[in-house]
């Protein structure tokens, strides 16, 4: 049972955030640039303050318990709302400066990023990116863990807790192999979907769930393939090699077509499409920090690094 006088430290929910960020008690005491004993008295203090146990601890693991995982929200609100405190009181807070550890998913990292991070360099050069891809699923947990402060993922996100920031909307072109019977054509109707190949990413992707929701929409159910890829480099050398089609977004057009024998085709208008977008969690107090990044990345989209549409 906790006291309902006790008021944990900022020292302590410092420990609990990171040691549910890394998982790993020593990790978490290097990013604390604390001893590990220090760490786990201060997390040790927390619990005994609360009166709830927060990670149970083994040799091998570190394991978040059901109250941990209810309160470390509460905690990165907490936390983050100290350090914008504190970044405003010394006239850090209109600056853009340190470490930013930014989420992209797969089909969108390769594409952006040669153009994003000289960008970041040259518009805010204190900023320090870490550059982190990973699939939808797992980015967002991780923003809600803290393990990252903003990610680049498509949008609804549906998920609550997280400002999304629309940043460029994107169509999705059709890639087939050199001298397909559509190669070359435009204004295609969606139901020339029905009865093709489609090559898919493999789950957890993004991207094959809308090229699944996609084909869904006009009867047309992709053919199923023993094919499995986890990039779209693989799945468009796939095309090239005859085994199908595949949709790719505008964006990774130029880059995946021009190391094989491929072909291009255009849908009607309205063309299919996705919006990527920046979010985080709604709790930071660096909102119009994230707003700047998403301005800048916006701003790539309307100009010739990506062929998007700015939102």
């Amino acid at each position: 049972m906790s006291d309902e006088s006790y008021q944990p430290t900022l020292s302590q929910l410092r420990a609990f955030v990171a040691v549910a960020e890394h998982m790993h008690f020593g990790a978490a005491a290097a990013r604390l640039k604390v001893s590990q004993p220090t760490l786990s008295q201060a997390l040790a203090s927390l619990e005994h303050g609360l009166g709830v146990q927060l990670v149970e601890r083994s040799t091998r693991k570190v394991l978040m318990t059901a109250a941990g995982s209810q309160l470390i929200g509460r905690a990165h609100a907490a936390v983050d709302a100290a350090d914008g405190f504190l970044a405003e009181a010394s006239g850090l807070g209109g600056t853009l400066s340190g470490p930013l550890r930014l989420g992209l998913i797969p089909t969108v990292a390769p594409y952006v990023l040669p153009a994003l991070l000289p960008a970041l360099r040259r518009e805010f050069p204190d900023i320090a990116p870490v550059v982190v891809e990973d699939q939808t699923a797992r980015l967002l947990a991780s923003l809600r863990a803290g393990a990252v402060e903003a990610a680049v993922v498509a949008l609804p996100t549906d998920e609550s807790g997280l400002v999304e920031l629309p940043l460029y909307t994107e169509d999705f072109v059709l890639v087939v192999p050199a001298g397909h019977a559509l190669d070359g054509r435009s204004a295609l109707p969606l139901t020339v979907l029905a009865g093709q190949p489609v090559l898919l990413l493999d789950d957890g992707h993004c991207l094959r769930d809308q090229s699944i929701d996609l084909c869904r929409s006009v009867d047309a159910a992709p053919m199923t393939t023993d094919t499995r890829a986890t990039s779209l480099a693989t799945v468009v050398q796939c095309v090239a090699g005859g085994l199908g089609v595949t949709l790719l977004p505008r964006s990774a057009v130029a880059v995946e077509t021009g190391r094989g024998a491929l072909g291009i085709a255009e849908f009607a208008d309205p063309k299919p499409g996705r919006t990527i977008g920046l979010v985080h969690r709604t709790s930071s107090s660096h909102t119009e920090k994230y707003r700047a990044i998403a301005d800048l990345i916006s701003g790539l989209g309307a100009g010739s690094a990506l062929s998007t549409t700015p939102r």
